[in-house]
């Protein structure tokens, strides 16, 4: 299952993914922003869980299988350069956007601001394709401003 699915988002022209497939590659950036400052925390998980269980409207058995599919996604998958350019190029710029959003509020879930996190979201929201404006305003809407 996932070795299709890093085949699909590492072609040279991806196509746009399939739905499941996009909410699995999403939640796996997720995933990597929580981990990035190698602490990934129970209010990162849960924060992750929130987002994923609305956005996608899952019940709790859907939203656990989709985070630990995720969580197995993520430690597979390539660089995040590649990574995030192949999701660029297989889903749409608002879906990017709020991705983006999504970020910003795992990464502030445990309370603090990671340079490590901070670091990594401003390449992903670059390699995304999602303007300076757009990541500084879901920035702001995640600190609650």
């Amino acid at each position: 299952m996932f070795a299709d699915l890093m085949k699909r988002l590492t072609d040279p022209a991806p196509a746009p993914l399939p739905d499941t497939d996009a909410r699995l590659a999403l939640t796996a950036l997720l995933v990597r922003v929580a981990r990035s400052d190698n602490d990934y925390s129970a209010a990162e998980r849960d924060r992750i869980r929130e987002i994923i269980a609305l956005r996608y409207a899952l019940d709790d058995g859907g939203r656990d299988a989709l985070l630990s599919d995720a969580e197995t996604f993520e430690a597979e998958a390539p660089d995040t350069v590649r990574f995030t350019r192949a999701i660029k190029d297989a889903v749409p710029y608002d879906d990017r956007r709020a991705v983006v959003e999504a970020l910003w509020h795992v990464a502030l879930a445990d309370g603090r601001r990671a340079k490590e996190e901070d670091a990594l979201l401003r390449l992903v929201a670059n390699l995304l394709g999602v303007t300076d404006v757009d990541s500084a305003t879901a920035r702001k809407r995640a600190e609650g401003g």
